[in-house]
């Protein structure tokens, strides 16, 4: 069993990823700072209480755990936010990942799975994204995760640091058995806004943006379902493990639906009907992003199982209703 180093274990993905690494025989130990994680998400290997920006720290837990390979989620991850807090994401999500990239060199560890985002190819209408399209980021969220792959680029040109990089599409459901599960304050997301709306946990669900070239006004959008993506994850780290070399991976479907078709499976999922508000557009949001490519298939061999709307929302409805973290 060997050990591997995850941060942000303690968030939505990350917590998932735990679990999955744990299935597959892996220990998972989880590096986070609980700045938007919880405690009672680390449930599957040990817990280290740290800060990304505090490089011994992190030089603390590689000496400790002594681990084989990386996986780096923790990022702050918020589109709006970060076209209003741009110095704050660049800090948080550059700073920190170039303290961890180079804890890890110095530690001997040469195998590092990224998650990154398809906010790196910014808004490219009527454009097949896949991993060779250009990058161009329209907020300081997709443009401080571009920076950090060229970070791992020149890495492994400079010492062979070997990388997997996968950019999300949107990441949807929980996880099936309610172990861990979807849980932000405040939540930005949107089935779980949707989610509290029809729960009457908040007056309404606001449609930011009702007037984009689409059908029916509202953003398109890739939802993966996030136990389909974690097990690309640990595909992931067994393609650098078999010492096959640095990648990326788009891991999305292929299929987008607008706000409007989302809320419309909610219904049929919940049985109940959604309230809703329209507001203006959010600065940062793109009007469609789909995923074209068919790469993790073939060569990952990884294989979504539980990416339909129907069943990402139906996962995350069960999650809503019985599922919490202590705040």
């Amino acid at each position: 069993m060997a050990n591997i180093l995850v941060t942000g274990g303690a968030g939505y993905i990350g917590s998932h990823a735990c679990k999955a690494l744990a299935a597959a025989g892996h220990i998972p130990v989880t590096f986070d700072n609980l700045v938007t994680g919880w405690r009672d998400a680390v449930k599957f290997g040990p817990f280290v209480q740290g800060d990304l920006l505090n490089r011994a720290e992190i030089d603390a837990a590689f000496e400790q755990y002594q681990p084989v390979a990386v996986m780096h989620f923790a990022a702050l991850s918020q589109v709006g936010d970060s076209m209003k807090q741009p110095g704050t994401y660049w800090r948080n999500n550059v700073e920190g990942s170039l303290n961890l990239i180079e804890a890890t060199v110095a530690a001997g560890c040469k195998h590092f799975v990224f998650s990154s985002t398809c906010a790196t190819y910014g808004d490219q209408d009527n454009v097949v994204l896949d991993e060779n399209s250009a990058q161009h980021p329209i907020n300081a969220y997709g443009a401080s995760k571009r920076a950090i792959e060229d970070i791992l680029r020149d890495f492994e040109a400079a010492y062979g640091l070997q990388s997997v990089i996968f950019r999300y599409f949107n990441v949807a459901g929980a996880d099936p058995e309610g172990e861990v599960g979807e849980f932000h304050q405040p939540e930005t997301h949107l089935i779980p806004l949707m989610l509290d709306a029809i729960d009457g946990k908040r007056d309404a669900l606001t449609i930011f943006g009702t007037d984009y070239d689409t059908p029916d006004g509202t953003c398109i959008r890739d939802y993966v379902h996030v136990c389909d993506l974690v097990d690309a994850h640990v595909l992931g780290l067994n393609w650098l493990r078999e010492d096959k070399g640095s990648r990326v991976f788009n891991l999305g479907t292929g299929t987008g639906f607008s706000v409007r078709e989302v809320v419309e499976h909610s219904r049929e999922v919940t049985n109940r009907a959604v309230p809703m508000t329209e507001g203006d557009r959010r600065p940062g949001d793109c009007t469609k992003l789909v995923s074209g490519s068919v790469r993790a298939e073939t060569e990952l061999g990884w294989r979504p199982t539980r990416s339909t709307l129907q069943q990402m929302i139906t996962d995350a409805w069960r999650w809503h209703q019985t599922g919490h973290y202590s705040a």
